[in-house]
């Protein structure tokens, strides 16, 4: 079994992955928060892997993050979900408010993922509430196994993530700003992006 994957990242597209490990390209399907925070083609990429195994068919799902993959090998086991569905779900929230609203059973929220209707919403707190690692705090985004090998980048993001924003969010406007002024110093950089957060 696949457990972990590193190497090249060749193709890039919403939840799906080409990455290039010693001459095999491996197919791996993911969450759109992996895609948004994976990089270009071309990077150096780490991913968790799940190897799915049905029939005749194995499939790779890979994650950013170790939250994700917990999340998504726990949402696979409530009758009802398989993968497809457990990735539309990661996809259609973050990770810290999916583990809020399943410890807390907001169906409401829940059924906001597209694809979720209220009875499997119901299931999913009902058969996760109590199965949730302590490892997974409402209140915080599961950090990524590698970091992008630029400090200042990593520095930025963890301080919006702290602030509250969004990953996907946080990484464009960190990237633009980057590209803006990249020899500016941290206190600036932080400010622009937050300006950029703000819609100035």
């Amino acid at each position: 079994m696949i457990a972990r994957l590193t190497g090249t990242l060749v193709e890039k597209s919403p939840n799906r992955l080409i990455v290039d490990v010693g001459g095999v390209g491996y197919d791996l399907l993911v969450p759109l928060s992996t895609f948004y925070s994976i990089g270009d083609a071309g990077a150096t990429v780490t991913l968790r892997v799940h190897t799915h195994v049905r029939e005749d068919v194995i499939a790779l799902y890979g994650f950013g993050t170790t939250s994700e993959q917990d999340l998504f090998e726990r949402l696979i086991a409530v009758s009802g979900i398989g993968p497809k569905l457990a990735l539309a779900v990661l996809s259609g929230i973050d990770v810290g408010e999916l583990v809020r609203a399943i410890r807390t059973q907001d169906v409401a929220r829940l059924t906001k993922i597209p694809g979720i209707g209220k009875k499997t919403a119901e299931r999913i707190g009902l058969e996760l509430k109590d199965r949730l690692p302590s490892t997974l705090p409402s209140s915080a985004i599961g950090e990524s196994d590698s970091s992008t090998g630029d400090p200042r980048r990593d520095d930025l993001l963890s301080a919006l993530l702290n602030l509250g924003y969004q990953r996907p969010a946080a990484e464009k406007a960190i990237d633009a700003t980057l590209k803006k002024t990249p020899d500016a110093p941290f206190e600036q950089l932080l400010r622009d992006v937050l300006r950029g957060m703000m819609g100035r």
